[in-house]
C-alpha cells in the first residue's frame, strides 16, 4: 500500500473551489484589474481533489481559472497555507495574489506554459 500526493506548480480552481467571484474575465478584458485590487487580501480555496502540495513562498505559484474545463492564467501567486482531508482527499487552504495577467499576457501566458489546446481558454492564441 502506499499514498499518492501530487505536487503542483499551479493553482487551479473554480469559483466553486474560491477563485475570487470580483475576478471576471469579461469585466477583465474590458477594463483590466490591477494588483492593487488585490493586493494583501487572503483568499481561501477548498475541496481540491488530491491530496496535494504546492510551491512554498517566496517561490510562487502559476493561479488558473478552471470555467467549463478550460484555463486562464491569472497570474502567480503565494499559497499560504494548505489543510489536507483525508478521508474526502481533498485539499484546502489560502493564497495570496501577488501579480496579474493583463489580457494580453493572459492570451499568451498558456502558450508559453501550457500549449495543450484543448483547454485554452482563449483557444489557439498564437
Amino acid at each position: 500500500m502506499g499514498s499518492f500526493i501530487e505536487i503542483n506548480d499551479t493553482l487551479r480552481i473554480n469559483k466553486d473551489q474560491g477563485f475570487p467571484h470580483f475576478l471576471d474575465i469579461s469585466k477583465h478584458l474590458k477594463t483590466p484589474f490591477k494588483l492593487e485590487d488585490v493586493k494583501d487580501k487572503i483568499f481561501e480555496f477548498k475541496e481540491k481533489p488530491d491530496i496535494r502540495i504546492y510551491k512554498i513562498p517566496p517561490v510562487r505559484n502559476f493561479l488558473v481559472e478552471e470555467v467549463e474545463g478550460k484555463w486562464i492564467y491569472w497570474g502567480l501567486c503565494h499559497v499560504l497555507s494548505v489543510k489536507h482531508d483525508y478521508v474526502d482527499k481533498t485539499t484546502g487552504g489560502s493564497f495570496k495574489i501577488i501579480s496579474i495577467n493583463s489580457p494580453d499576457e493572459m492570451k499568451i501566458a498558456f502558450d508559453l506554459i501550457d500549449q495543450r489546446q484543448e483547454i485554452n481558454f482563449f483557444g489557439n492564441s498564437l
